[in-house]
């Protein structure tokens, strides 16, 4: 018998970009009557929304079998899991900020600070390097709003900075930079079937990212350039080449990086290539 797969999926900030992910790979996760146990379109599978942390925290304890978590919660937690993927998805920065007023030539300066933080493990480790015996405050979220009258330094997670600006706060120090990964629990790892529907689900979310990643340029070409024009494309092999009907002339298709391809189309023009077409992927499997 198959047993049961059991994935976490975040709740919150995460959640989207994960369902868009898997909603491409074929996988559609169904709300029910039962909001945090939607239905999922995988067989043998049995889903949960929980918050980050809290997937990291299932992995270890063997509950969940495989989740989406960001990376800061993984050092946060210190957790003995399995990396599995790195979506690259919500990007993020673990800062120390400050207000701008606290700070001489930009920098802290060198006495006792309060420093607020969700992150109690990271934040402790980076006031360990200041060596000026620092206290901690441990916040419960809106942690922007703790400067300057309850805490005079915040360790946070930033992605475009505008909240922080937002609150009069400055990036004085990055401690790590994170992002969205889909990780599995060691005890999965172990088992042959669970790790073997681990490794698939890894292989159709990989198959969606690299097509994000990439383009298909299909372009016709006569005999005399088409090692020009195949030249002139960049390609994750070789581009394929196939006879046109009757004229002697060739269509050649590649997968291109989507973001040389300002400069693939003119190149290949330049190159002899003729009827160009540009459309996009929804999944490469190497």
């Amino acid at each position: 018998m198959t047993s049961i797969l059991r994935i976490g999926l975040p709740k919150g900030r995460m959640e989207q970009g994960v369902l868009d992910l898997l909603t491409e790979a074929g996988i559609r996760v169904h709300p029910t009557a039962r909001n945090y146990r939607p239905d999922v379109r995988l067989p043998a599978t049995e889903t949960k929304f929980l918050k980050a942390q809290n997937i990291v925290e299932m992995l270890m304890l063997g509950s969940r079998d495989v989740g989406f978590a960001g990376a800061d919660w993984v050092a946060e937690l210190s957790a003995d899991v399995v990396e599995v993927l790195d979506t690259g998805l919500d990007p993020v920065d673990i800062v120390a900020a400050a207000p701008a007023d606290l700070l001489d030539d930009g920098r802290l300066p060198r006495r006792p600070l309060v420093v607020a933080s969700e992150y109690e493990r990271l934040a402790q480790g980076w006031m360990r390097t200041r060596a000026a015996g620092d206290a901690f405050v441990r916040s419960y979220g809106a942690t922007e709003v703790f400067p300057p009258e309850d805490a005079d330094v915040i360790v946070d997670n930033a992605a475009t900075g505008s909240t922080l600006r937002a609150n009069g706060l400055v990036v004085v120090d990055t401690l790590m930079a994170s992002t969205t990964r889909l990780y599995a629990s060691p005890a999965a790892m172990r088992d042959p079937g669970r790790r073997r529907r681990i490794e698939d689900l890894h292989l159709v979310l990989t198959s969606v990212l690299e097509a994000r990643r990439r383009v298909m340029v299909e372009v016709n070409a006569s005999a005399d350039v088409l090692d020009r024009v195949v030249a002139a494309l960049p390609c994750m092999r070789q581009p394929t080449v196939s006879p046109l009907y009757g004229n002697g002339s060739y269509a050649v298709k590649a997968a291109v990086p989507r973001d040389v391809l300002a400069q693939v189309i003119p190149a290949v023009k330049a190159a002899g290539g003729s009827d160009v077409v540009v459309s996009t992927l929804a999944q490469i499997v190497p």
